[in-house]
C-alpha cells in the first residue's frame, strides 16, 4: 500500500474488523470477587443459594397469621397472645398457632406458622398479650424467601463485565470465586530520538514521554494491562527488534510516533516489512491521526499510531479500544449525552473530524464549546470533557445545532 493511500473510518474499522474478529481469548482465570470488578464473565455464573435465604421481616413489629388482624381497628383491636421474640441471625425454633404472635426485628426470619408483619406502630403490648389496631394482608411487611434471586437461576451471563453492583449480588449468593477472562495484553512503544522518560532531567531538544503513560491509562481503563512500555530510538533495526520480542508476548501491539512521512519515520516501513500481509492500513480521512497504520504480525494486531499526544488518544478510543473490547467479549458502549453546538465551526469535507468540546450547563441546557488547539497540545484533552464527530459529508457545524459528544 503506498504512504497515505486514504481510507474512510468505515473502511478502516471493516479491515480491522476482518483481521481480528476471531480474536475472542479463551484464556481464563478464577479469581475471587475482590478482585473481579471491570473483569469478564467467561462462562454463566448460576446462583448456588437464595437471596433472601429465608422469609424475612421488613419491619419492627410482630409475626403473625394475617387472618388474626383481619377487623383490627383503633375502636376495635385483636389481641393475641405473644410467646416469643426472634433474635438477628438465629433461626426461630416455635411454630405459630391461631392467635399468638411473635415480636420479629427487621431482618429477622419469619417463624413457622406466620405469613405476616404487623408494625410495632400499630400495636401496644400489654405484658403476655399484644393488641393490634390495624390489619395486614397476608405478605405484607415481609420479604420471601429468593424474591431477589432464587438458587439455581441464572444470575449473570457470560461476556459480562462485572461492576460494584454485580460483586454485591455475587456476594448476597455465597459465590467467593468467578471465571474470567484473562486481561487483555497490550504491548505499548513510543518512538522517537528525543523522548526521554520519567526520572531524567530533561535537557533543551529532548522531550518527555507523554504517549507511554496516557496509553497505559487508556489500557487500563479497559480492564487490560500494559506489557513493558518503552522507548525506542528512530531507526529500523531498534524498532524491529523491540516489535518482533513485544509481539511474543502481547495480544496487541500499539506503537505511537514515526507513522508518518518523515524521512525518520521508519514505523512504517518495519510494519510493512513484519506484517503477516504487509501494512493493512496507512492513512485514514480523519482529524487527528490521519497517517494511522494497522497490520497483523503472527496474528497480533499492530497499531501505528501518530506521535501527537492528542492524536495518539483519539485514535485509540476510536480505532484501537473497541477491538480490545471485543476480545474481551465486551460490548463497545460509548458513554455520550447531547449537547448544542456554541458556534459556526467549518470541517474539510470527506475527512472525519473529531471535535474536542468542554461542556458547559447554561438557561438553554448543556452547550458544547470547541477547545481550540493542535494535536500537539495535551492541554486540549485536559480542558475537553468530550469528542464530537464532524461526519466527512458535513462541512462543518452550525450554532444551536445538537451534536452527540462522547464524554472523555
Amino acid at each position: 500500500m503506498e504512504f497515505f493511500e486514504l481510507i474512510t473510518s468505515v473502511e478502516a474499522r471493516q479491515i480491522i474488523e476482518d483481521n481480528i474478529s476471531s480474536l475472542q481469548s479463551n484464556s481464563k482465570e478464577k479469581i475471587h470477587i475482590t478482585q473481579a470488578l471491570d473483569r469478564v464473565t467467561a462462562e454463566n455464573v448460576m446462583a448456588p443459594e437464595s437471596l433472601p435465604a429465608f422469609t424475612k421481616s421488613v419491619m419492627d413489629g410482630y409475626a403473625v397469621k394475617a387472618e388474626d388482624t383481619f377487623g383490627a381497628s383503633e375502636e376495635k383491636p385483636q389481641t393475641l397472645e405473644l410467646i416469643g421474640e426472634v433474635r438477628m441471625g438465629i433461626e426461630p425454633t416455635m411454630k405459630l398457632e391461631k392467635g399468638e404472635a411473635v415480636k420479629i426485628p427487621t431482618g429477622g426470619m419469619l417463624p413457622s406458622g406466620a405469613d405476616a408483619v404487623v408494625m410495632v406502630e400499630d400495636t401496644l403490648l400489654e405484658e403476655e398479650r399484644v393488641q393490634i389496631f390495624k390489619s395486614v394482608s397476608p405478605g405484607q411487611n415481609i420479604v420471601s424467601k429468593g424474591s431477589d434471586i432464587e438458587a439455581g437461576q441464572q444470575l449473570l451471563p457470560r461476556n459480562h463485565q462485572l461492576r460494584p453492583q454485580d460483586i454485591g449480588a455475587l456476594a448476597g449468593v455465597g459465590v467467593e470465586e468467578i471465571l474470567v477472562y484473562k486481561k487483555t495484553k497490550v504491548g505499548v512503544i513510543s518512538t522517537g530520538d528525543e523522548l526521554i522518560s520519567l526520572g531524567n532531567d530533561l535537557e533543551l531538544g529532548q522531550t518527555r514521554d507523554i504517549n507511554t503513560y496516557s496509553l497505559g491509562s487508556l489500557i487500563e481503563e479497559l480492564g487490560a494491562i500494559t506489557v513493558e512500555g518503552k522507548i525506542v530510538e528512530d531507526e529500523f533495526a531498534s524498532l524491529k527488534a523491540a516489535i518482533e520480542d513485544l509481539v511474543k508476548k502481547v495480544d496487541f501491539l500499539v506503537i505511537s510516533g514515526g507513522s508518518s512521512v518523515g524521512t525518520r519515520d521508519v514505523t512504517y516501513e518495519v510494519l510493512d516489512e513484519n506484517g503477516d500481509d504487509g501494512v493493512l492500513i496507512h492513512g485514514v480521512a480523519v482529524k487527528p491521526g490521519k497517517p494511522t497504520i494497522f497490520t497483523m504480525i503472527d496474528d497480533v494486531p499492530v497499531y501505528g499510531l501518530p506521535g501527537h499526544p492528542v492524536s495518539v488518544m483519539v485514535i485509540f478510543k476510536k480505532f484501537v479500544a473497541p477491538y480490545i473490547k471485543k476480545r474481551m467479549g465486551v460490548k463497545n458502549k460509548l458513554n455520550t449525552v447531547k449537547a448544542k453546538f456554541s458556534q459556526n465551526l467549518s470541517s474539510a469535507p470527506g475527512r472525519e473530524d473529531y471535535l474536542r468540546v468542554k461542556l458547559e450547563e447554561e438557561e438553554t441546557g448543556l452547550v458544547a464549546k470547541p477547545v481550540r488547539g493542535g494535536s500537539s497540545l495535551i492541554m486540549t484533552m485536559v480542558e475537553a470533557d468530550g469528542l464530537v464527530k464532524v461526519p466527512l459529508s458535513k462541512e462543518g457545524l452550525v450554532t444551536g445545532e445538537e451534536v452527540e459528544v462522547e464524554l472523555l
